[in-house]
């Protein structure tokens, strides 16, 4: 796979037009959406929606042919080598930059963009193709709908196998019927009462079998059954819709499983399969980090330099002040995030194996976002503490970054099992 650290052209292009919408839209409207933490961000939805409509197409297109190739030659490894050459290959890569850039304009409105996301990767990995046709074909084409994604529990976070809402099969109607609870699940009122979305839940068909036993649904919106029980009011990312709730007898269609319904007590590969997801998305949690450092690195530099103290490139380390010193480590810190990031991005771009690079990317971003932002409060002293500037906000705003997605520690240990070759147990 070659390197190239040149941007290519087509996303040169695109850049610069979210650019615009970073600078004029969001930026400006950061501190409000930060202070009124349950509106929405309409403008930013309604700009984004056709260019977002325009990537959905674009890759439930692509993956729907990979699926066709698939039927014709087998499922085999021709298929395989010739859906490699044939992908697009800069999707992901150009999403990625995209965010970062977003995510530079604010972290939290950037959340509020419609689009499949988790829901439509997880539908992505493991769904059919005519799932794939029945549930995503709807975000690209009508007014703006979210996805969303729920997993975590009360008491089910990093612990996945402890997660207790239940899915159970009624053969007399072929449905499943959920019943429990869900915390922490973004976009959740966007994707089930503001929008014609979805939402892919997690649930267990048989708590005896453990991971094994695990399942993602899909929940329409307005599905009977479900209600938002809470809005989340947080520390930071508060323009994003976060929301609870409860799952009573809440029935869907027997066909809104994803992945194969069969319980098999001696493997979790079906479980494994369908956490490819994070594979794909934990790249855009990193690129979204790194944004929210950007913005506090460059505003801390540019600050601090209209009072004399200026970035020195050319001297030796120990020539510097340490405020010098600590805003070349802060963008040395956010350079090596990023190409983590661009390595773990062009993996999946390639079709190549990235749970390593994903886990690695996500790892450091998180570090990074959380460590460089602390130092821009800092250096500022009282203006960096003041809601007179945003670098308060975006110190909020990071932390974050090394929670959601698989937490720091998690990820780590995925590393960890990844290079050392353990499994999860032995490396407990």
């Amino acid at each position: 796979m070659p390197i190239e650290f040149k941007l290519p052209r087509e996303i040169e292009k695109q850049l610069q037009a979210v650019k615009v919408v970073a600078e004029n839209v969001m930026r400006p409207e950061s501190r409000y959406f930060d202070e009124h933490e349950h509106e929405r961000p309409v403008n930013f939805i309604h700009m984004m929606w056709p260019q977002m409509k325009e990537m959905e197409r674009a890759n439930l297109e692509a993956s729907l042919r990979r699926d066709r190739r698939l039927r014709e030659n087998g499922g085999g490894g021709v298929a395989v080598a010739e859906e490699q050459q044939t992908r697009q290959r800069l999707g992901n890569m150009t999403l990625v930059h995209m965010i970062e850039m977003l995510s530079w304009g604010d972290a939290g409105i950037y959340l509020c963009i419609p689009a499949s996301a988790l829901a439509g990767a997880a539908i992505q990995a493991v769904g059919t193709p005519e799932q794939k046709e029945r549930f995503l074909r709807r975000f690209t084409e009508g007014e703006p709908k979210w996805g969303a994604m729920a997993m975590t529990e009360p008491q089910a976070g990093s612990d996945t196998s402890n997660i207790q809402t239940t899915a159970t099969y009624d053969p007399e109607t072929n449905e499943w019927v959920l019943n429990g609870q869900k915390i922490f699940c973004t976009s959740g009122k966007l994707a089930y009462e503001e929008s014609d979305g979805l939402i892919v839940v997690w649930a267990t068909v048989d708590k005896s079998a453990g991971r094994a036993g695990m399942k993602p649904f899909v929940v329409e919106a307005g599905t009977p059954g479900l209600t938002i029980v809470k809005e989340e009011k947080k520390l930071g990312i508060r323009a994003s819709d976060t929301v609870s709730f409860v799952l009573e007898d809440c029935r869907i269609p027997g066909d809104n499983i994803l992945g194969d319904p069969e319980v098999k007590k001696k493997t979790d590969k079906g479980f494994k399969g369908a956490m490819r997801t994070f594979d794909a998305t934990r790249p855009i949690v990193a690129a979204s980090a790194i944004g929210v450092g950007r913005a506090a690195f460059e505003f801390a530099r540019d600050t601090l330099a209209k009072q004399g103290v200026r970035m020195e490139y050319n001297k030796p380390r120990w020539k510097l002040s340490s405020v010098q010193a600590d805003l070349l480590e802060m963008e040395a810190q956010l350079r090596v995030a990023w190409l983590l990031t661009l390595k773990a991005t062009a993996l999946l771009d390639a079709g190549a194996e990235n749970k390593l690079a994903a886990s690695m990317a996500k790892v450091k971003a998180g570090k990074v976002v959380t460590w460089v932002t602390q130092k821009a409060v800092e250096l500022l002293g009282p203006l960096g503490y003041s809601t007179a500037t945003l670098a308060e906000k975006w110190m909020r705003d990071a932390k974050i970054n090394d929670i959601y997605e698989g937490t720091g520690q998690i990820n780590t240990l995925i590393v960890a099992r990844t290079i050392l070759g353990y499994t999860r147990r032995e490396l407990k």
